[in-house]
């Protein structure tokens, strides 16, 4: 392994095929003259042209689509475990008890995957990833503060074990740390990018508290915050790999452009899991969100059709909240039929998302990228077997 941005060929026997190529150095002058014209590249989806059709009859696990990154994302994990001794020895425990938590990755696959769309991944893409996971976790850790959470993946959170104002105030500390990486690259810009995406995540999140129980909240608003707090780091993820591989403005846009549509339809399904989903898929309670007055897609869609007296009655359901109100709120949302217009919400998101990449040439990373929107689609249609 090297460090900076020497290639590492991760995928030597990749089924997407990765590899091949060398990358252009994040310390090369024409690399970073690129750098600031391309960082405020255009992301607008590209509304023109026909995206290319989902798989159909796909059906693959978790577990089948990383495993040509598997090998990245046990070097992020390992390079995560590492981060917990840059921080003082007493707050080591902490540290290590949030950085060694597991999860999906998810960010960091779609960086190594974009990565892998537009060249060979690097030692730099591993940092990126760890910088931006950190900035993931940290989120995280605020999040079950403000909604009283006590477990997130099976086991008790940052607050439950050590209290509030540990938390707080450590997820300041990773905030910090993810800074600190940020700022080791030989050029500010990739700092300046990563606390730009820290600012909108951080602001998107004050503005979905502000609008707690509001039903009055605009469908423009509601994907204008979804797009701040979620999106924003699928972004971020996709920019910097693209970055780091020395990307063209054009191809650099397209990926940007896809992890803001993936990330929105992510955010939209997780939304639609924690009411149409089962607790076993959701590896947690139901109606969390309802619970601390989060409005999301469903809920506006069966406030906006219902009659008065039903909008009445789920906005009193939602003030008042108890976890038996769940399957009143659940009859309302069969009532007006908000399944099937949010999964076309989810699927032209990742139309969106597939149409972007278009402009990318074939490769084993672009193929993984499409294989992405297709299993969330694959997702997406499951939780119909659930109403």
């Amino acid at each position: 392994m090297q460090d900076g941005c020497g290639s590492i060929n991760f995928y030597p026997a990749s089924p997407f095929g990765f590899g091949g190529q060398n990358t252009t150095s994040l310390t090369s002058t024409s690399g970073n003259r690129k750098f600031r014209r391309m960082l405020t590249a255009e992301s607008k989806v590209a509304r023109t042209e026909i995206a290319d059709p989902p798989n159909a009859g796909l059906n693959f696990s978790w577990k089948q689509l990383v495993e040509p990154v598997e090998p990245f994302l046990q070097t992020v994990s390992q390079r995560l475990i590492q981060q917990v001794h840059e921080f003082d020895p007493q707050i080591v425990p902490y540290a290590g008890y949030v950085l060694n938590g597991g999860g999906k990755h998810l960010r960091p696959t779609i960086l190594a995957l974009s990565a892998g769309a537009l060249g060979e991944v690097t030692d730099a893409h591993v940092t990126a990833a760890v910088i931006i996971e950190m900035v993931h976790l940290a989120t995280l850790v605020h999040d079950d503060v403000l909604d009283e959470a006590e477990i997130r993946r099976g086991r008790l959170t940052l607050a439950a074990n050590w209290g509030n104002d540990i938390a707080v105030l450590f997820g300041d500390c990773l905030f910090a740390q993810a800074l600190k990486l940020a700022a080791s690259f030989p050029t500010p810009d990739v700092c300046r990018a990563v606390a730009m995406a820290t600012n909108t995540v951080c602001s998107g999140e004050i503005l979905q508290t502000r609008h707690r129980r509001k039903f009055q909240v605009s469908r423009r608003e509601y994907f204008r915050v979804i797009e701040m707090k979620t999106a924003e780091l699928f972004t971020l993820s996709c920019d910097l790999a693209a970055f780091l591989n020395g990307a063209p403005a054009e191809r650099r846009a397209a990926l940007r452009q896809f992890g803001a549509a993936f990330g929105t339809a992510y955010q939209i399904y997780d939304d639609c899991v924690d009411l149409f989903g089962t607790e076993a898929s959701a590896g947690k309670s139901l109606g969390t969100d309802l619970a601390k007055g989060k409005l999301t897609w469903p809920v506006l869609l069966a406030w906006e059709r219902a009659n008065a007296a039903d909008r009445a009655c789920l906005e009193n359901l939602v003030e008042n909240w108890q976890p038996k109100n769940l399957s009143a709120v659940s009859e309302l949302l069969a009532r007006y039929e908000t399944f099937e217009p949010s999964q076309e919400v989810i699927t032209r998101y990742l139309e969106r998302a597939r149409r972007a990449l278009r402009v990318l040439p074939e490769s084993g990373g672009r193929a993984g990228l499409f294989s992405l929107a297709d299993f969330l689609a694959q997702q997406t249609g499951a939780l119909a077997v659930c109403i």
